[in-house]
């Protein structure tokens, strides 16, 4: 029987390790890039340092996360969702993952290539360290700064892409798509359960 486009599908979720990997990566993705804007809006050198170190930390910890991201996937995480989409959309949002995963590890190991080219190596979450991608050389990291930045660009295309088909998917197709991915909201207290509430007495 064909499925009704406009009649929201069955509610299937993606594993909550697979939810839990995908949100903490989007949140390091935001405050590496909100460190770097502010750190163009911001006086002072020490504040400046601080805000790079910022960057630095997140674009390593979204480094970090890919890893057992992709072990969730492989381990059946991911949720078919779209056995009734046409074979073509199947096919379409197999490749915006994987050049997602590419760009997700690309844009972090160019920029901490880009850190051991200007002498400045970084240790992940300070004790960490990461092996040296690159020697100092000033020619070769302004180099890698302009492949970073455009890599940078190509991530944040393909985040607005992958943002853009999960709201065309929950909107106009009214599938599961989205809702696979969010977090699961809290059980609902059974009809006729009387509520019970917290006291904040101490016992005697």
């Amino acid at each position: 029987m064909p499925v009704n486009p406009l009649k929201p599908a069955a509610t299937v979720r993606h594993s909550a390790a697979t939810i839990a990997l995908h949100w903490a990566t989007l949140a390091a993705l935001l405050v590496a890039v909100a460190a770097l804007l502010l750190r163009g809006l911001a006086d002072g050198d020490a504040l400046r340092a601080t805000l790079l170190a910022w960057h630095r930390q997140a674009a390593l910890t979204v480094l970090a996360l890919l890893l057992p991201r992709l072990a969730a996937r492989a381990a059946g995480g991911l949720r078919p969702v779209l056995q009734s989409q046409p074979a073509w959309q199947r096919h379409a949002a197999t490749l915006s993952h994987l050049a997602l995963y590419a760009a997700l590890l690309a844009v972090p190991l160019l920029g901490s290539a880009l850190s051991d080219a200007r002498g400045q190596h970084t240790a992940w979450l300070g004790w960490l360290p990461l092996p040296r991608l690159a020697a100092t050389d000033p020619d070769l990291a302004d180099t890698l700064e302009d492949v970073h930045t455009w890599a940078a660009w190509a991530l944040g295309g393909l985040v607005l892409l992958h943002a853009g088909a999960a709201l065309w998917h929950h909107r106009v197709r009214r599938d599961g798509v989205l809702r696979a991915m969010l977090p699961a909201p809290a059980p609902a207290r059974a009809a006729g359960t009387p509520h019970r509430p917290v006291s904040t007495s101490f016992p005697h």
